[in-house]
């Protein structure tokens, strides 16, 4: 069983100019008030910046950004979905992009697990609103089985990009919860390991009352 939050937090502020510091550092300054009145558009062009960021320079990316926007016709789920092939055969050569196919792929893949998304269920950031910030494993496996390349850390930051309370599963994160007994190794791919993580994560939550993307960084501002 980990120990109370308040352990940690006084390590983090250790390394990071006392505790109110550490708290400001900390904050989720991504995180929305309204995260059900953000739209679909919005929200699939946060996922794809963060598809294209893994494993990429995320500086070219955003240089580009303005492009991207406009290549993809301002990431609207439906227009995209209905356009299909037509529109992957002119993005590949589209200079105001990065031209990776798998990740434009990837974006109508996306596009359409979010019209269909919205189409059944409602709008897709009423969808994560409404999502209960205990389960955050398990609205990772709705990204990664309905959607595509959103699998490990890719979901978890585009949750918190996204203005979802979201910990991410940081090498520091995960070596801080290696210190409190939680995982045996600094890593968390597996579901038993994130499953550890979430329950470990839930239990600071209910002990400190801070938010759960707080906790996560402050896990990792404890380490150094």
């Amino acid at each position: 069983m980990p120990r109370r939050f308040a352990a940690i937090l006084k390590m983090a502020a250790l390394h990071h100019g006392g505790e109110a510091a550490a708290l400001e550092k900390s904050r989720n300054t991504h995180r929305a008030q309204d995260l059900e009145r953000v739209p679909g558009d919005r929200l699939l062009s946060v996922m794809t910046r963060c598809v294209f960021n893994a494993g990429f320079n995320w500086k070219v990316v955003e240089a580009k950004w303005d492009g991207f926007e406009a290549a993809f016709e301002g990431f609207d789920p439906a227009r995209l979905t209905f356009l299909g092939d037509e529109i992957m055969d002119r993005l590949i050569t589209d200079e105001r992009i990065v031209r990776n196919g798998q990740k434009i792929r990837a974006t109508l893949e996306n596009a359409r697990f979010v019209a269909e998304l919205e189409s059944k269920e409602g709008e897709f950031g009423r969808f994560l609103a409404s999502w209960p910030g205990e389960d955050q494993t398990g609205l990772l496996n709705v990204l990664n089985k309905r959607g595509s390349r959103l699998g490990g850390a890719t979901g978890q930051y585009f949750l918190r990009f996204a203005g979802w309370d979201a910990w991410i599963a940081s090498s520091h994160v995960c070596a801080a919860l290696v210190r409190e007994g939680v995982l045996e190794k600094p890593e968390a791919t597996g579901k038993r390991d994130l499953q550890k993580l979430q329950d470990a994560i839930n239990e600071y939550h209910d002990n400190s009352g801070l938010p759960r993307a707080q906790i996560s960084r402050l896990l990792a501002m404890s380490v150094g």
